[in-house]
Formats: structure tokens, C-alpha cells, sequence
């Protein structure tokens, strides 16, 4: 048991004890004195009784952990427990309210205050002194609402038993109808108290976001880094347990470890502002109006796992043109490749509109992991020849070396380091190392692929 579990259940314990003791007291105090107003106590008293002992097995019953049936725990019972006793409240205010206008109506009733009747009702108040602040604490610490509930019961009775007190010593002075007006002024304050708890409870139990909540949680959640858009949020208490489920709108070009980040953060942020909370985030990619064509592209290639490149985008006088390089698997059938690019390109139309004009080129990709070995010297010394050759007829590519040729099932795979100069843009790079590439093929047509790796040129000490 947590200790918040067990300091509840210890004050709607004792609670129980003090209610019935009092109770006894009123009950017998206004039977010998006949005070009308001392008996309404009573009756209060009564239900008190019986009220806080269903919060002692609300209570009990509230601190179970959520299971298979109550996914969000049981922490409503306690408003349940706190809705039966606004009803008993508001019955007894009813009952009382009917009977005192029936006295005003008729003959005074006689009423002995006694001092018995006194000492009760003295006791009375400084006890429901003591038991409210004890009660409102610990309901304040373990957000119970069913000890809130009684703590605003005993706010009640202090009123209440006050004004018996002050309709008994009218009495007491000769002012007969004293404790018939001091009943109704009984009824009232327990009526008020009903409602002022039935709108509580009803709060509760129709999942109404304490006041302020979601205004704190939304600016905390703004202030998350990555957090575009904040598009809901839904804050709803659950006895001591606040449930917040937090919609947020995130670039949709984003990894989804920063995503998962940005979650994380959120939560962190919400548990801060409301202490204890349980939360829930959800993410929904959204499209930033910065975006480049070039970026959409590539994201809708990620999602669709199709490796592209060489894209081109041309505006044709507010028509869209887009051609691009797909690679698919070089075993592939024309029919399979082509049916995948045909949904690549359904996608981009999609995303740019029906009238974008899309064309793409599908190149061969060995997506198996080859087995390999490294040729021998005289092959190797060959090809490095060729690339060194070739390269010094380009005239812009130099220092070939780092040259390594392995032997697979499906043809010679040839990597090599070179230098070029560094103003060069990367653009013509690229058509320096093509020429160099086709050059070498025609030396040697076994070869698979070249992957060239070039460095800027050295500067001169």
C-alpha cells in the first residue's frame, strides 16, 4: 500500500468514528430536548455516518491498479461515492425544509435547551474544526475526491451546528420559533453544500479538465523545440490521476528518432507542469511551407524505400516537370521495375498534383551482398594503368591511387581515391569521373562498377 493509499484510508477511518459519536450525541441531546433543529443535525449526522463510510470502501477501492476492464484505473469510484452523497444530502435537506415550514405553519413546538444539548453542539464544532483542516489536507495531497467530499460535509456542519446553537439559545430566551428558523437555515446550508459537491462530482465523472489545465499544459507544449503545431488537447482527472493526450503537428521530413525525441520531450514538459500526469503524445507529420521540391521528392522516395537520384525540376510556365533516376534491383524483370516506378510516379503526381509531369529512368541496382576476392597483381596493375592512363588524357584528374579491384559472380567491382581541383563544382566533377569511368570500361568490359572517390588537390607549402 502507498502511503497516500494508507493516510486516505486512515482519515475516512477516523472520520467514521468521529460521525458516529457525534451523531449519537445530537441524536440524544435533541430527543430530550425536542429541538427540531438538534434531531435535522442528527439526521445529518446520520448520513454523514453512512457517507463516510462508503468513502473508507471508495477510498479502498480507488487506490487498484488499472486492469484489463478499468484501463484507466479505478479512481472513479470515488466520485461515484461522493455523487450517492449529494443525494442523501439533498434528500435530507428536503425532509428538514418540509418539516420546519410545518412548524412555522403550526403552534411552536416546545423545546427545553438544555445544557446537554449545549455541551453536544459545542463538541460538535471543535470537532468538525479539527476534522475539516485534517480532512482538506490530506484530500489536497492525495487529490482524493471522495475525502474532498467529506472535508466539504464537516465545512457544512460547522455552519449548521453553529446555527442550531444560536436557535437554542433563542429559544432559550424566549424566542419560540428560534430553533424552527435555525432548521432552516440548516436546510439550506445542506442543500448548498449538495450542490456546491454535485457539481464537483458531476465535473468528474463527465471528464471536465480541471481549471487552467490544458491553457498550462498547450504553453508548455509550445515551448518544445520541433513542436510545430499544437493541434489538442484532452485533460481529464481520474481520482488522484491526471490523463493528458497531447496532439501535435511535426515537419513530416523529420527522422523518426527525432520524432521520438520531440515525444519525449513533450511528455517531460506536460509531467512538470502537472505533477503526476500520465501522458499520452501523438505526432502527425505536417507539411512545412519551406519545403523544396527536391526535399518532397526525396521524402516520398524514403517512404516508398526507392532509391533516386539526377532529380530535375522544370516550371513550364505554372505547369510542374519532374524526371529523376530510380534504381531497382538489376535481376529484376522490366515488367516488376516498371510497375514500381509507375506507383513512384502516381505518388509524385499525388503530392504535386494530378498535373505535374513526371518522368523517371530505371537503372540497374546489385542489392545483394556479393561475395568477393582481390585479383591478382598483374590485374590489378592493369586497371590501375588504365585509370592512370585515361585520367592524364582528361587532364583534370590526378594522384589515382588507393585503387583496389575485387572479383565477384557478377564482374570486377574497382574503387579508387583521385584529386581534382577544389573551385571545381560537383557538377563537373561528376562528368570528369564519368568520362574516366567509360574510358576504363572499354579497357577492361568485365567491370561491374567503379566507385571513384575524389579529393580536393593539395595545397602547395
Amino acid at each position: 500500500m502507498t502511503d497516500h493509499a494508507h493516510a486516505k484510508e486512515q482519515a475516512a477511518f477516523w472520520s467514521i468514528v468521529a460521525s458516529a459519536v457525534l451523531t449519537l450525541g445530537k441524536l440524544v441531546a435533541g430527543l430530550l430536548s425536542g429541538s427540531l433543529a438538534l434531531i435535522s443535525e442528527a439526521g445529518h449526522g446520520l448520513l454523514d455516518t453512512g457517507a463516510t463510510i462508503l468513502t473508507y470502501f471508495a477510498v479502498k477501492a480507488a487506490d487498484k491498479p488499472a486492469d484489463d476492464e478499468h484501463h484507466y484505473g479505478h479512481g472513479k469510484i470515488e466520485a461515484v461515492a461522493a455523487l450517492v452523497e449529494t443525494g442523501l444530502l439533498m434528500v435530507l435537506a428536503v425532509y428538514v425544509l418540509f418539516e420546519a415550514s410545518r412548524r412555522l405553519m403550526g403552534e411552536p413546538a416546545q423545546v427545553e435547551a438544555t445544557p446537554l444539548a449545549f455541551a453536544v453542539l459545542v463538541v460538535s464544532i471543535v470537532v468538525d474544526i479539527f476534522r475539516y483542516r485534517a480532512l482538506t489536507k490530506v484530500a489536497k495531497e492525495t487529490k482524493s475526491d471522495a475525502l474532498a467530499a467529506d472535508a466539504l460535509h464537516f465545512s457544512s456542519d460547522l455552519v449548521s451546528s453553529s446555527l442550531v446553537l444560536i436557535g437554542l439559545l433563542a429559544t432559550h430566551f424566549g424566542f419560540k420559533q428560534g430553533d424552527t428558523v435555525a432548521a432552516i437555515g440548516v436546510a439550506i446550508f445542506i442543500g448548498i453544500a449538495g450542490v456546491r459537491l454535485g457539481r464537483r462530482t458531476i465535473d468528474t465523472l463527465v471528464d471536465a479538465a480541471p481549471a487552467g489545465a490544458a491553457e498550462r499544459v498547450r504553453a508548455a507544449v509550445e515551448a518544445v523545440p520541433g513542436v510545430v503545431v499544437v493541434k489538442s488537447i484532452r485533460v481529464r482527472p481520474v481520482g488522484a490521476q491526471v490523463f493528458c493526450e497531447v496532439l501535435v503537428g511535426v515537419a513530416r521530413m523529420l527522422p523518426l528518432e527525432r520524432v521520438i525525441a520531440i515525444k519525449e520531450k513533450i511528455a517531460a514538459a506536460v509531467a512538470g507542469e502537472i505533477e503526476g500526469a500520465s501522458v499520452v503524445v501523438t505526432a502527425d507529420p505536417v507539411t512545412l511551407d519551406d519545403e523544396t521540391v527536391l526535399e518532397r521528392v526525396l521524402l516520398i522516395a524514403a517512404r516508398r524505400r526507392v532509391p533516386v537520384h539526377h532529380v530535375t525540376v522544370q516550371d513550364l510556365g505554372g505547369r510542374r516537370a519532374v524526371s529523376l533516376d530510380i534504381e531497382v534491383d538489376s535481376r529484376m524483370s522490366l515488367g516488376a521495375a516498371h510497375g514500381i516506378a509507375s506507383k513512384f510516379e502516381a505518388a509524385l503526381k499525388e503530392e504535386f498534383g494530378p498535373d505535374t509531369e513526371v518522368d523517371t529512368h530505371i537503372e540497374p541496382l546489385v542489392t545483394a551482398n556479393l561475395e568477393g576476392r582481390d585479383v591478382d597483381g598483374q590485374r590489378l596493375e592493369g586497371i590501375r594503368d588504365s585509370l592512370v592512363r585515361h585520367a592524364a588524357q582528361i587532364g583534370t584528374i590526378t594522384d589515382v591511387h588507393s585503387v583496389r579491384v575485387r572479383e565477384t559472380g557478377h564482374g570486377l567491382v574497382v574503387n579508387y581515391h583521385c584529386r581534382v581541383d577544389p573551385a571545381l563544382t560537383v557538377s563537373v566533377v561528376h562528368e570528369l569521373v564519368d568520362r574516366l569511368e567509360q574510358l576504363v570500361r572499354t579497357d577492361c568490359p568485365e567491370i561491374l562498377r567503379i566507385v571513384s572517390h575524389t579529393e580536393p588537390v593539395k595545397a602547395m607549402v
